[in-house]
C-alpha cells in the first residue's frame, strides 16, 4: 500500500523504502498537462500527413495515429517502458525489471527525482507513439493497414526503446559519454526520419512515378495548417515539459520552441515567395515543423539565441532543397549538431540542479564528437533495423506490406478501409481535357473504375 501524506505547503510526501521522498504537485501537474500537449501532436501528424497525401488516401492517415495510440500504449505497458528505463538494464537496452509496469508508481523516476515514476512513465509514452507515427509517413498511400499494427509495435521495441534507452537511460552509452538530447533529437527525430527513408526505398516507387499522374498539390491545405497548429501547440510541452519540473529552465524551452517555428516557418515561406512569387501556408508549415525538430535536442540548453538563429536560418534554406526524410531525419542531425555548438552550461542550470560542462561556447571541443557519434549510431541503427523488419515481415503470409497497383490506384480507403474522407467523393473527378486525361493514367484509370459501376 502506497502512503501518502502532505506537508504544511501542500507537497506530497512519500514513504520509499524507509525513507521519506517529496514531490511538489506544481511539477506534477506540469508534466501531466505536457503529457497531454504531446498526445494532441499524434493525430495532428495524422492531418498534416492526410492533408498533403491525394484524397483517396486521407482518412487511412488519420485512422493510423488513431492505431498507432492504442499499439504503442499496449507496447509501453507490455515491456516497451522496461527496455527503455529499467534502471539496471544495459548500454543499449533495459531488461524487463518492470515488464507489464511492475514497480512503477511512486519511487522517483529514473528521470528526475521530482516526479514520480509512473508521471515520468506515462510522460515518456507520448513520445513512444508519436515516433513511429511520424516514421508512418514513408508508407503513405502504398502500404496496408493491417500489417503496420505489426509493424509499429516490432519497430517500437527493436527500434524505438534501444535508441531512447541509451540517450536518456542513466546507463545509456549516449547519456554516460555526455550526450545532450533534452527532447528527441535522436530517439525521436533521427530515427523516424531514418526509417521513413528506409520504408521508402523499400516499397520502391509509386505508381505512376515520373508521369503527370504525380503531379498533383496537396488535396486540403486546411488539413496540413490544422495538423501544424496541434503539432506547433503539442510542441511547448514535448520540449517544455522535458524539463520534468516546472521550473524556468521549461519556461526557456518553451520561448525558444515557439521562436525556432515562428523563424523556421517565415524562413521557409519567403524562400518560396522568392521562387514562386506565392505566399504558400504549406511551405510555412513545412518551416515551422523543421524548425520545432531542430531545436528539439537543444532547447533546454540553448541562450545564444540570435547566434543560434542566424545559422538555423541558413539551415533551413538548405533544408527546402533535401526532399527525402528533411524535416526529421536531417532536422535532427542538424538540431543535434547545432546544440553540440550552442549549449551553455548556465542555461542548463536554469533548474537549479543541472551540471553540464556546455557546448563550444563555453569552450567543450568534444561536444561535437559526441553528437556527431550519437546522430552517426541513430541513423545507422535506425535504418538497418528497420530494413531488416520490413524484409521479415515480406516473407511473413499475411504481412506483407506493399500493396498491389490496382490497390493503390484505387486508394488504401478503398481497398483496405472501405470508407472515405469525404463521403461525397470517393476517387478523383478529373478536371482536365480529355487529352490531358488520355496522358494521365491515374486519372484514366479513374474514370474507367468509374463507368464500369466501380
Amino acid at each position: 500500500m502506497v502512503e501518502v501524506a502532505y506537508d504544511d505547503s501542500g507537497s506530497l510526501q512519500v514513504d520509499n523504502a524507509g525513507e521519506i521522498v517529496v514531490y511538489n504537485p506544481g511539477d506534477i501537474a506540469w508534466v501531466l498537462a505536457s503529457t497531454a500537449l504531446v498526445w494532441i501532436m499524434v493525430p495532428g501528424v495524422g492531418f498534416f500527413y492526410s492533408g498533403l497525401l491525394r484524397r483517396k488516401n486521407a482518412l487511412s492517415m488519420i485512422y493510423l495515429s488513431m492505431m498507432t495510440i492504442a499499439v504503442v500504449s499496449f507496447q509501453w505497458f507490455f515491456w516497451g517502458f522496461s527496455l527503455t528505463f529499467s534502471d539496471t538494464g544495459s548500454k543499449f537496452i533495459g531488461n524487463l525489471k518492470h515488464f507489464g509496469l511492475k514497480g512503477v508508481l511512486e519511487q522517483p523516476s529514473i528521470g528526475s527525482s521530482k516526479i514520480p515514476s509512473i508521471v515520468f512513465c506515462v510522460y515518456q509514452l507520448m513520445f513512444a507513439i508519436i515516433t513511429p507515427m511520424l516514421a508512418i509517413g514513408g508508407f503513405a498511400e502504398r502500404a496496408h493497414l493491417g500489417p503496420m499494427l505489426a509493424f509499429v509495435f516490432a519497430w517500437s521495441t527493436l527500434v524505438y526503446d534501444p535508441i531512447a534507452c541509451w540517450t536518456w537511460n542513466s546507463n545509456g552509452w549516449s547519456f554516460v559519454l555526455g550526450g545532450l538530447d533534452f527532447a528527441g533529437g535522436t530517439p525521436v527525430h533521427i530515427s523516424s526520419g531514418t526509417a521513413a527513408l528506409a520504408i521508402s526505398i523499400y516499397l520502391g516507387k509509386r505508381r505512376g512515378y515520373g508521369t503527370e499522374a504525380l503531379a498533383y498539390k496537396p488535396h486540403n491545405t486546411t488539413y496540413v495548417v490544422i495538423g501544424t497548429l496541434f503539432l506547433w501547440f503539442g510542441w511547448f510541452g514535448f520540449n517544455g515539459g522535458s524539463a520534468l519540473a516546472a521550473n524556468m529552465r521549461a519556461a526557456q524551452a518553451c520561448i525558444v520552441t515557439n521562436l525556432a517555428a515562428s523563424v523556421g516557418g517565415l524562413t521557409w515561406m519567403l524562400w518560396d515567395y522568392r521562387i514562386e512569387r506565392k505566399w504558400s501556408a504549406v511551405g510555412f508549415c513545412s518551416g515551422a515543423i523543421a524548425g520545432l525538430v531542430a531545436i528539439t535536442p537543444g532547447s533546454g540548453f540553448v541562450g545564444s539565441l540570435l547566434r543560434w538563429l542566424r545559422r538555423f536560418a541558413r539551415c533551413t534554406f538548405f533544408l527546402t532543397y533535401v526532399k527525402v526524410f528533411a524535416s526529421h531525419g536531417v532536422g535532427g542531425v542538424v538540431g543535434n549538431i547545432l546544440t553540440a555548438l550552442f549549449a551553455q552550461k548556465s542555461v542548463a542550470h536554469f533548474d537549479g540542479f543541472t551540471e553540464i560542462p556546455g557546448g563550444w561556447l563555453d569552450r567543450h571541443w568534444v561536444q561535437l564528437a559526441w553528437h556527431i557519434a550519437d546522430s552517426a549510431a541513430g541513423l545507422g541503427y535506425s535504418f538497418a533495423m528497420t530494413t531488416l523488419i520490413l524484409w521479415i515481415m515480406h516473407y511473413i503470409p499475411g504481412l506483407r506490406l506493399r500493396v498491389s497497383e490496382e490497390v493503390e490506384a484505387a486508394g488504401i480507403d478503398e481497398s483496405d478501409m472501405g470508407e472515405f474522407a469525404y463521403d461525397y467523393v470517393g476517387f478523383d473527378v478529373p478536371f482536365t481535357s480529355a487529352v490531358s486525361e488520355q496522358r494521365d493514367p491515374e486519372s484514366q484509370y479513374l474514370k474507367e473504375r468509374s463507368s464500369s459501376g466501380h
